[in-house]
């Protein structure tokens, strides 16, 4: 998912076998730089920031490769997320590839990199370690890749070691506050909606020129769906019509909480950071948007909260998170494979859980925050009843544009829900691949 967390500059940090040593580059933490196809070394690209679950989990990972790799030094080049978007064909095409990298999953992002031939096919060792043992069937959908570069077939491309899904973030306090009970199904959160609108409040936390509003439309497609819809939508299993049942309900009920005050207008033209905030701030009783805030809600929320899956739906946007990939010219491939082998091991499984991410193959039982643990719980149920459904605009490239503009004009009524919805028909017939 491409969101603008992921969009910050990176600086260039490298770790030793000594210590991590933080923002120091390598030859002042005491070592040198191997090069590229040094055995004593392995290269490492990911742009998780050093607070996040995944930053702190990875980390410890690190410290665990070390130990268990007496003399290999690893070298840690922290980039930005449109960093590597941006060059990672070129790179990867060359002589200077790191030896394992984290990369956006998806059509558009992994699946054109395996398409070109520089990714490793990593089958062989996924069965061998039983990393597919650890993933479910729908977070391992964005692992494999055809020919075409189309996910959810063929062969392992990537690995996750965590997952991300969405839900519905209360404000506990404010639900209080105006004596409105904690809805629990759709039809209460309606109502809930309608008493707050009817205090004054904007109950949902929205944002018109990211991802938060079009999210909120497919999460009420998908409301009215099931498996196969996503499969014919995401994977083009079957004929994909913008007029059915699903979308048209999503697209009228969402441009009804617009004239209804559930989302105020005025959002249209705010960004994803400002909904966000604005819940952090207690502006907003409820946002519904996904587990890559939790732990930025668990450090600066202070006020009483929790969250839920989305009443009344068995499926959700989510999927297995960004990829390990092991680049085709990668000099050192048994190491990048022996450190995502321990990144799917329990204890950091469990403790990328504790810090408020979403693993793949954690014991629930031994988290210990009880957000954290009810975070995996539900992860846990999405998982058993395949209830993943991607994101709206994973199937076909500048779908995202096309997603964002378009649904700023339905909250408008520059664009009336017919007119919205035969606007995506248009774009997504144009991009859909020929197979």
């Amino acid at each position: 998912m491409l969101t603008a967390r992921r969009r910050t500059a990176r600086r260039l940090t490298t770790l030793t076998a000594a210590a991590l040593c933080g923002a120091l580059l390598l030859s002042a933490c005491g070592g040198s730089d191997s090069g590229s196809g040094d055995a004593k070394t392995l290269r490492l690209w990911h742009y998780e920031g050093p607070d996040s679950a995944m930053g702190v989990a990875w980390n410890a990972a690190i410290k665990e490769f070390q130990a268990q790799h007496p003399g290999v030094q690893v070298k840690f080049e922290e980039k930005g997320f449109e960093q590597i978007q941006k060059t990672a064909p070129m790179v990867l095409n060359s002589s200077d590839a790191p030896d394992l990298m984290e990369y956006n999953k998806g059509n558009a992002t992994a699946g054109q990199l395996s398409k070109q031939g520089l990714l490793t096919d990593l089958g062989a060792e996924v069965t061998a370690r039983g990393w597919d043992k650890k993933l479910s069937a729908a977070v391992a959908t964005t692992s494999r890749y055809d020919a075409n570069g189309v996910m959810g077939s063929g062969k392992w491309y990537g690995v996750p070691d965590y997952a991300e899904y969405t839900m519905v973030f209360y404000n506990k306090d404010l639900f209080a506050k105006y004596g409105i009970a904690r809805p629990k199904t759709f039809d209460e959160l309606t109502a809930a909606m309608d008493a707050f609108v009817k205090k004054g409040v904007t109950p949902l936390a929205n944002a018109g020129a990211e991802y938060v509003a079009q999210q909120y439309l497919y999460q009420l497609a998908l409301s009215r769906a099931d498996r196969s819809w996503v499969d014919s939508y995401q994977l083009y299993q079957g004929k994909t019509d913008f007029h059915d049942p699903a979308w048209t309900y999503a697209a009228d009920t969402f441009a009804d909480w617009v004239r209804k005050g559930y989302i105020s207008k005025k959002s249209t033209g705010t960004k994803a950071e400002d909904a966000g905030v604005s819940w952090i701030q207690g502006k907003a009783p409820i946002l519904f948007s996904g587990s890559w805030w939790y732990g930025r809600f668990q450090s600066e929320a202070k006020f009483d909260w929790d969250s839920g899956l989305w009443p009344g739906s068995e499926l959700t946007l989510g999927s297995g998170g960004n990829l390990w990939v092991v680049p085709k010219n990668a000099k050192n491939k048994e190491l990048a494979y022996d450190f995502i082998d321990i990144t799917l091991s329990k204890k950091i499984q469990n403790l990328l859980g504790d810090k408020g991410g979403v693993p793949v193959a954690a014991d629930a039982s031994a988290v210990t925050d009880p957000r954290a643990k009810a975070l995996i719980e539900n992860f846990n149920a999405l998982s058993a009843r395949d209830g993943l459904a991607f994101y709206p605009d994973w199937p076909v490239n500048g779908f995202y544009d096309v997603l964002v503009s378009e649904t700023q004009k339905l909250m408008t009524g520059a664009e009336k829900p017919d007119g919205y919805l035969s606007a995506l028909q248009k774009a997504y017939d144009k991009g859909v691949p020929q197979r």
